[in-house]
């Protein structure tokens, strides 16, 4: 089975005739096979994503050119390993990975997604309702849901929104009298189940009600109840005078009062059938891009944007490695996150692309009017450029400073580059500070300006930030003019470029 370490590096290449809108946007619209665009994105964005909505073939007869079940089978899930591989490195401690499959698939996917991902990291999987109108009648079942399917990257720090659900309000009183927030006042003695007096013995002891007299919790059949809440607890309410007394058949009888929350919020349930079907959806797509969708199950707008709202905030980075029509990057434009996406072939160009410039001017169907969407925004497209090693690992000619500057960082370091400037320090790991010596950093090309390790190059390197005098460093070079033990003295591990550079 292939595995995302045989995949080599390769670049992305800024296409500017293809990009659209504002210039200093950070979304990408990448063209190329997904696989090697999840590679070339590691050294820049691993651990940055925080939301992965991806919509793979289904492993349908139609999905390979000659079906044979078995083989089939094994093509689909080695293609996705990989994929899986780099998508779970590209994620963020607190994110998390929505899958849409059907019967075909999701079930095994589900096996391989436990080993990449743990089992422990399994959320749960969801039901989308896909179809509202009757298919075939001729068999005797017909499909009419997908499954999507969640992972966090980390169980313990991945955070659910609650849905909203301004119903929850109607169980409330309106403001009066008695306050000036929507209230309910609850019994404070306990009914139902684990109600009595020999299920809490601690809860059964008197209050004493307006007039004086100790009242206990009695049930109406004359059996010794409990309250509610305990004596500490029942004790501050009444220091508080939020107790409130209520006269029934002339017995004072005691509440205790609930206010509305500001946000009234509930779980999420897992059967999704209030949202877009594929019907709905493509003739979004046709009215949109102006002809039939070719995509056989496209996903609408809402079903995405659920997803995107359940897990993120505005300015999170979300990515689509399959991004068919373009939707989860046209959602998240409009729901203010950002984007990469990646599709490969002329889609790219003939769907995603042209979809995405109507987002950015202001398109209206879909979300935008639930999010109150009026435009604004942009992309850049990007096509696969070349490999960074060749065939035996060496490092190619003409690679960018950039580029392998976030190569080095993120082979010796396993994070992406954070570099506001270009500079030859590229940061410090763990008391580590690391530099590169490459493509006239310092301003010189020649073999004493810069990109070799000299006495004088030495004194012009930005210091050791933590550690001015004895911090190590890690510097790479195309060679050295230094020995092994002024290396030493000035605890320097030299690296040869191309020689030195991790290739995998």
């Amino acid at each position: 089975m292939t595995t995302a370490r045989d995949c080599p590096y390769r670049l992305v290449e800024l296409v500017p005739e293809l990009s659209y809108g504002e210039s200093d946007t950070d979304n990408m619209l990448i063209q190329g096979d997904n696989l090697d665009a999840l590679k070339a994105l590691i050294p820049t964005h691993s651990g940055k994503v925080k939301c992965i909505f991806i919509d793979p073939p289904y492993n349908t007869k139609s999905a390979f050119e000659h079906y044979d079940d078995n083989l089939e089978h094994s093509k689909w899930l080695s293609m996705m390993y990989p994929r899986l591989e780099l998508l779970h490195q590209l994620l963020s401690e607190d994110g998390c990975i929505w899958i849409t499959l059907d019967d075909s698939e999701a079930h095994y996917f589900k096996i391989i997604a436990d080993e990449i991902f743990g089992r422990r990291n399994f959320v749960t999987t969801f039901i989308w309702r896909k179809v509202d109108s009757p298919n075939d009648n001729k068999v005797a079942i017909t499909p009419d849901h997908d499954y999507v399917i969640c992972y966090a990257k980390n169980i313990q720090q991945l955070e659910f929104k609650k849905k909203s659900d301004s119903s929850i309000l109607v169980a409330y009183n309106e403001p009066d009298e008695n306050s000036d927030r929507p209230y309910r006042d609850r019994l404070l003695k306990k009914n139902g189940k684990s109600s009595l007096r020999t299920d809490r013995p601690s809860m059964y002891f008197p209050i004493k009600d307006p007039d004086g007299n100790d009242v206990y919790p009695i049930h109406d059949d004359g059996r010794e109840a409990r309250w509610a809440k305990g004596l500490i607890t029942v004790g501050d309410l009444i220091k508080k005078e939020e107790l409130v007394w209520k006269k029934r058949k002339d017995k004072w009888i005691p509440y205790t009062r609930e206010y509305a929350p500001e946000d009234p919020t509930r779980p999420w349930p897992t059967i999704w059938n209030d949202l877009d079907t594929t019907r709905q959806t493509k003739s979004h797509l046709n009215k949109l891009l102006g002809y039939e969708s070719i995509f056989d199950t496209p996903k609408p707008e809402d079903l995405v944007a659920r997803t995107i709202s359940m897990t993120t905030k505005p300015d999170d980075l979300i990515l689509d490695s399959f991004l068919g029509s373009g939707t989860t990057a046209a959602v998240a434009m409009k729901m203010n996150r950002k984007f990469i996406g990646i599709e490969l072939g002329d889609h790219a160009v003939t769907h995603c692309q042209p979809r995405l410039k109507k987002v950015v001017d202001g398109e209206q169907g879909g979300i935008s009017e639930d999010v109150n969407w009026t435009g604004g925004s942009g992309f850049k497209f990007y096509r696969l450029g070349e490999v960074i090693f060749n065939e035996n690992g060496s490092l190619r000619e003409g690679i960018s400073f950039d580029a392998l500057a976030s190569h080095i960082w993120y082979g010796d370091t396993r994070q992406s580059l954070q570099q506001s400037t270009k500079s030859p320090l590229l940061g410090v790991h763990n008391g580590i500070a690391y530099y590169l010596l490459y493509n006239g950093i310092l301003g010189d090309k020649r073999p004493d300006g810069g990109n070799v390790l000299t006495s004088k190059v030495l004194t012009i390197l930005p210091p050791h930030p933590e550690d001015l005098e004895n911090g190590q460093k890690v510097i790479y070079g195309e060679r050295r003019c230094m020995g092994d033990a002024r290396l030493k003295s000035e605890n320097i591990i030299f690296k040869q470029i191309p020689y030195d550079v991790k290739g995998r």
